[in-house]
Formats: structure tokens, sequence, C-alpha cells
């Protein structure tokens, strides 16, 4: 059997294959309620063979989401539909996990067919918070700095928040902390400003980001995979780096986090990103190599055959397939045929396999 087709336990979760499908906004909810849209997006994953889906970010508070059509988890009202699409996705064999997210400075946007700008309070926005009052992109109203009261406020809608993906029956939870979203605000000197405990040196910048881990940790059990999804480098001199990562990562991994998902980018809007075929892959591999944890590779990966040389040179442990998920929702049978794997097809499909 291929690398790619070969099953990794994570904690008490066999994943049957090393295929995950990576948080990617749908901007399809109703106030935070999914709906049957993400019902079938999800599920015809799940129909296509993937070993993981995870589910996109979706905000612990009302003003965390990126834009008003965001997936929400901040009411116990959000879990019942979240539970008809795990059931769903559990069903035909695929783990079911959850990307929490605080968007920060970068919430209240238009959807992205609309334009993605930041809306105005009379056009549906709301007012921003980040842990210092710097917009990110120019025009935009600065956010405001969050208090001591405020970073407490986003430490329990994190807790309250992994608390409820369990009772929605999510076996992985992810913390998100990349593409330039309130944790990695806190993480990098960029955006973050403050002279406080939080702010200025690399322990006070991470305290945060430790404060959310902990928090989750304390509602999601023990035996289940926790995820954390990181910006290796903000590709801006003064930023955070690769190596600021890998001695959080020395730290994460102390307090149980079983995986990065190694990604990169989106603090600053003038950032240059060298993108190209698995550009980020580097980054994956230094992490694992320097801290020992596993990794997950993501970024413009898009055949077969590159996601099982990035396993085989152990360069991570589980390839994240994006863009091409979308394109192709049942890649991981296709590329089981290429790869000369012989795996199991949804009943319903079976006419169509030879």
């Amino acid at each position: 059997m291929s690398h790619l087709f070969s099953p990794l336990a994570i904690k008490s979760i066999v994943f049957k294959n090393r295929i995950a499908i990576p948080p990617m906004c749908q901007y399809s909810a109703i106030n935070g309620y999914a709906t049957d849209y993400h019902l079938v997006h999800y599920g015809s994953r799940a129909l296509g063979g993937a070993g993981l889906i995870i589910q996109e970010a979706t905000a612990v508070s009302p003003e965390g989401r990126i834009t008003p059509g965001d997936l929400g988890i901040w009411d116990d009202a959000h879990i019942q539909k979240l539970k008809e699409v795990v059931q769903f996705v559990e069903s035909y064999g695929t783990v079911p996990g959850i990307q929490l997210a605080h968007a920060g400075r970068k919430a209240g946007c238009a959807v992205p067919w609309a334009g993605g700008k930041q809306l105005k309070p009379e056009e549906g926005g709301w007012q921003t918070v980040a842990p210092s009052a710097i917009a990110f992109g120019e025009g935009e109203n600065p956010p405001l700095a969050l208090d001591g009261e405020g970073i407490k406020k986003v430490v329990t809608d994190f807790g309250k928040a992994a608390e409820r993906s369990f009772r929605a029956g999510f076996k992985v939870l992810e913390i998100h902390a990349a593409h330039g979203y309130l944790l990695h605000q806190f993480l990098s000197p960029l955006a973050n400003k403050r002279t406080d405990d939080y702010g200025g040196n690399f322990e006070n910048r991470i305290r945060l980001l430790i404060e959310v881990v902990k928090a989750v940790k304390s509602a999601w059990p023990a035996d289940l995979p926790l995820f954390v999804r990181l910006s290796a480098t903000d590709y801006i001199e003064g930023g955070w780096d690769a190596d600021q990562t890998v001695r959080l990562v020395v730290l994460l991994k102390e307090l149980g986090v079983d995986l990065i998902d190694t990604s990169s980018g989106g603090m600053v809007p003038y950032a240059k990103i060298p993108f190209g075929p698995g550009y980020q892959v580097g980054f994956a591999q230094k992490i694992r190599k320097e801290t020992g944890i596993l990794t997950g590779a993501v970024g413009m990966i898009t055949e077969a055959r590159q996601a099982e040389e990035i396993l085989a040179n152990n360069q991570a442990d589980i390839i994240l397939f994006g863009r091409q998920s979308l394109r192709d929702p049942n890649l991981p049978l296709h590329f089981a045929k290429e790869l000369g794997d012989d795996i199991a097809w949804p009943n319903q499909y079976l006419r169509a396999k030879v």
C-alpha cells in the first residue's frame, strides 16, 4: 500500500488514509448556523474517501467571524445541525474535525463574491478587536485593542466552543492560530505592539495561544486529537518566523498538542509569498524534524505522486488538499487508482469503480 493510503493513529482515532480536507470557509451559514449546504459539501467529500475532514473556520463568538456568512459555535443552538453533518461524515468512515477560530482585526468583511472588503456598521459590519489598534488594510477602521477582560473572554469563548464541539460529535479539534487572525496577531510583532504581559518578548506574545490551548484541553477529551494551525512565517523581516514557530511548537507539544497544520502568511497584505507547488512543505518538514511532532503539509499540493513523495521523505504525516478537493470531491478515489491501491468505495458508487 502507498504511504498516502496507509492508516494513521493519533491517540484513540485511526485515520484510514493520510488525505485530509483542510478548513476552507464556505461563507454559507446563517447567523452562524450550518445549513443543508454544509451537509452536502462535507458529505460529498466523505463519500469521496477522505480520511479526515476539518470543518471550516468556525467562530467562537459573533465578533470573531470573518464574514456574516461564517459558521459559528458560540451558542448551544448551533450544535444540532453540526451533529447531522458529523454523523453523515462518520457514516462513510471519515473522521470529522472542526477548526475553532477568531478573526480579530480581519473580521466583519463581506463574503468574497461580494468584494471581501471590511463592512461598515451600516452595511452589517461590527467593531473588530485585536492585540493593538492597528488596522489590517488601508482604509479600514482600526480595531479595539483588547483589554484584560476582553482577553479573558477570548480564552473562555474557545473553551466553551471546544466543549460544544465535543457535544456535536467532532473527533478532531484544530485551533486556528494562522493566516493573520486573532491568535496569530498576538504572535506577530507586526500586529502586536502591546507593552503588557501579552506583548513584547516571545514569551508574552505566545501567552494568549498558550492560555487558549489550556482552556480547550480542559474541555476536550484527552484521548481525542488536538491540532494547531500555524503560519510558520509572515514573510516580513521583523515578523513571526520559522525559528519562533519551532520554539512555540516545542511548548505546544509539551501541552499535549498532537499535530501542527503547517501554513504561512496572512499577517499583512503586502507580504510577498513565494507561491508554487508545495511551497509550504519545507516548513512542515522543519517543524517535524526539530520538534518530533506530527505535521500536516498544505498548499498547492495537487497530485497523488507529489503527496506520496512528501510522505515517503518524512516531510509530513498527513497531506491536506484544499482547492484540489473543491475541484474534485472524489479525489481520494481517483488517487488510489493512480497509486494502485484498492480501497473501499461507497456501495452506491461501485458501478463506477472499474
